[in-house]
């Protein structure tokens, strides 16, 4: 029987994994949480699709567009338009698995709106979708996991793949209890890591999504692409320990965004672009809340208490935990944050990289979104991903004799047992601090050529120590060895930035402010021996 290791466990890796098991096909899940901890039970809005209960001038061809034109028409349309077409069929698979969608007075599903969609098509589960997903998704996994098909492996990150020729045998994994190295070999790898949060250090993510896993590979010979395109969420709240997010849902049940000039509130947004101002894309909304540079508000006070309970509980719940904030009488102080990421892996239509059996799905990979993502998309990516990845890969007979990498594997232990024997005077938890410093400042809403070039000179400078600084007994040994490949993964997004000489979607730079024909594709990434070089594909070969 055919093997598949699949390395991440939130919803698209799950997805994966429950459609090989389904196909017969043996999964061994590997995660250093379980998936109750993953990023994804974080999102909270919704997910999209058209079905029969939308409004009757509601299409899937509009939700196609609607995509398209929030990606800034850099998504690739073959695969929008097979994502928006399965929506439908994905929502009946959710509640025929146990997800329990809002519903209404009639008893019929609610839909909210979300920014940059035409109509109401965001399915909800109050302000708890993705929790409640994943724990249909959990429930689903275990009737396989008990016929043997599913099998998790806990307390484990991925170190490196198994790579010769360009095809992938399988990975290293480093056993976070142990401290040890162990190789897998697996007909296919599926990769369902999440974003890069670490390079920013304090964001609405999790903190188990660190981009090492898409740096390591991009230093294996993996492509990566659109890395410049990195969505800043308008409204999240400040807290000791990260960024909470302040769910879209509040806007879209009606939430109004304000700041305070001469005693009266300026409603900006709805000055600017009308009655639906506060449902513009997140790029926009996000920038207009950075140019008013003054304290800004959302306030939902005024649609009632029973509305606020019945559909922004958690928002409720987290002010009054986090700031002690009551928003059923007081506005929500908010702020834009880091929040998802656009680029990642560089995949195919059916999600396999530029390395033979390598799959990524979910936000690790660069897919469906263009330089935006809509709200409550990436729910559905995330699902929709992890079905074609499985789909493909089951089709594919056993790989070739597996050749040995016992020299590979041998320099690796070496490589870890290095870290602990280091003299440098600063910790790798003082570096990765520098870095989320640096991000912020040269890669933040507003960029420059002067100040992207200055970036990459930072972590070039990070990068040449990374391998002498001192082991940091208080962090575990995975957040150590971890640094080369999350400074790749920084050098990387911000040559893809230096080099998109335009503004477009998330990506805006002050000294180019227009978009331009010529810079209307996707940009790939390649590393050779410490070299980054960039490229437009114009052959969309990532574009399908």
């Amino acid at each position: 029987m055919k093997e598949v290791l699949v390395i991440g466990s939130g919803i698209a890796g799950l997805s994966c994994a429950i459609r090989c098991a389904e196909n017969n096909v043996r999964v061994i899940l590997v995660s250093p949480q379980p998936s109750e901890r993953a990023q994804s039970v974080m999102a909270a809005g919704g997910i999209n699709a058209v079905t029969m209960q939308c409004d009757e001038c509601d299409s899937v061809s509009s939700h196609i567009e609607d995509t398209l034109r929030g990606g800034s028409w850099i998504a690739g349309k073959n695969a929008v338009t097979g994502l928006c077409s399965q929506a439908q069929d994905i929502i009946k698979y959710l509640e025929h698995i146990g997800t329990v969608f809002s519903i209404d007075s009639q008893g019929q599903p609610r839909r909210r709106a979300f920014g940059g969609q035409s109509h109401k098509r965001t399915y909800f589960c109050g302000s708890s979708t993705g929790k409640q997903i994943v724990s249909a998704l959990v429930m689903e996994a275990r009737r396989f996991e008990a016929a043997g098909l599913i099998t998790r492996k806990l307390h484990t990150h991925f170190h490196s793949a198994l790579i010769k020729d360009g095809m992938c045998y399988g990975v290293l994994l480093f056993d976070e209890l142990k401290r040890t190295l162990t190789p897998f070999y697996a007909s296919a790898v599926v990769m369902a890591t999440g974003g890069q949060n670490a390079l920013f250090g304090k964001t609405t993510g999790s903190i188990l999504c660190d981009g090492y896993a898409a740096g390591r590979l991009f230093m294996q010979g993996a492509l990566l692409k659109n890395l410049e395109f990195i969505q800043f969420h308008p409204t999240t709240l400040e807290t000791d320990q990260k960024r909470m997010l302040i769910t879209e849902a509040a806007r879209g049940e009606g939430g109004r965004l304000f700041y305070e000039e001469g005693g009266r509130r300026v409603y900006f947004m709805e000055d600017k672009f009308g009655a639906n101002g506060n449902l513009m894309t997140r790029d926009i909304v996000s920038r207009e809340i950075y140019a008013t540079n003054r304290e800004v508000f959302l306030d939902v006070s005024f649609l009632g208490d029973r509305l606020i309970a019945e559909r922004l509980q958690e928002v409720c719940d987290l002010c009054l935990k986090y700031r002690g904030i009551d928003i059923c009488t007081q506005p929500i102080p908010v702020a834009p944050s880091v929040h998802f990421f656009m680029g990642g892996l560089a995949v195919h239509l059916n999600h396999e990289t530029n390395i033979e059996r390598l799959y990524a799905v979910g936000e690790c990979a660069s897919m469906y979104h263009g330089a935006n993502r809509l709200g409550g998309n990436s729910l559905l990516a995330a699902l929709y991903g992890g079905v074609v990845a499985a789909d493909d890969l089951c089709q594919r007979t056993a790989p070739p004799h597996c050749p040995s990498f016992a020299q590979f594997i041998a320099h690796e232990e070496r490589h870890l047992a290095a870290h602990l024997d280091s003299k440098s005077l600063f910790p790798v938890t003082y570096i990765r601090d520098m870095l989320a410093d640096t991000m912020h400042d040269c890669m933040g809403i507003v960029r420059t050529e002067e100040g992207l070039t200055e970036g990459i000179d930072a972590v070039e400078y990070y990068q040449s120590i990374a391998e002498h600084l001192r082991y940091d007994s208080s962090v575990s040994m995975y957040a150590n060895y971890s640094l080369t490949g999350i400074l790749a993964t920084a050098h990387a997004s911000l040559s893809c930035a230096l080099a998109r000489n335009e503004s477009r979607g998330a990506h805006y730079r002050d000294d180019a402010p227009q978009s331009k024909d010529g810079y209307a594709y996707a940009t790939l990434v390649s590393y050779d021996d410490g070299a980054y070089r960039t490229w437009l594909d114009k052959e969309q070969a990532y574009e399908s």
